[in-house]
């Protein structure tokens, strides 16, 4: 099960993220109470090893301003998050991609539709930890993650019920609205992997 912490602000966040066993981190590039700068990403990103997917999560920022936020921090991938057009995608020769969307009845749920790599499926509100009905869903086929309402208490049951290929998580593991919980993390990814 691939897992991506996203949202992170803190060196020990970071190094909990990292230390149990996360497969992607991400730092967000968008108004957020996770928002960080490039020069703060490429710090937190520094000692981060090669087998752990750094991503540049970005919201409303033009195209070509993300693929230069990206390489400036440092990022080895670009999360677009929202309703960017298909030919955003094609900044970022140089990342892997990751398109980040809620599930709506028009949603090209095909992996790979836009160019990306990798598909993300959040709740309609993304950061609010709010969790979306699973049952009446049509689900991708691939490398897809599964985001929304996740929290070390549900995650288990939410893979058990959606299959995805990994799952993505920010606000479930936060003490409060925008700083992890390192304890949490540890056992978001322990029920995640298990």
């Amino acid at each position: 099960m691939f897992v991506k912490v996203c949202g992170l602000t803190e060196p020990a966040h970071v190094t909990a993220a990292v230390d149990s066993g996360a497969d992607a981190v991400g730092f967000v590039f968008a108004r957020s109470p996770r928002e960080v700068t490039p020069a703060r990403a490429r710090e937190l990103a520094a000692d981060i090893p090669d087998s752990v997917l750094t991503v540049g999560v970005f919201r409303d920022v033009p195209a070509a301003r993300a693929a230069e936020i990206a390489a400036e921090s440092g990022m080895r991938a670009v999360q677009l998050h929202g309703s960017y057009p298909r030919e955003a995608f094609t900044h970022f020769p140089d990342f892997q991609l990751i398109r980040a969307t809620a599930l709506a009845p028009d949603t090209d749920i095909e992996v790979g539709a836009y160019g990306e790599d990798i598909l993300l499926l959040d709740s309609a509100i993304p950061g609010s930890g709010e969790r979306w009905d699973l049952t009446e869903a049509t689900l991708p086929v691939g490398d897809w993650l599964l985001a929304g309402g996740l929290t070390p208490a549900t995650v288990a049951a939410a893979i058990a019920e959606a299959t995805p290929w990994g799952v993505d998580v920010s606000s479930g593991v936060e003490a409060r609205r925008g700083v992890k919980d390192p304890a949490m993390i540890k056992d978001f990814l322990a029920a995640a992997k298990s």
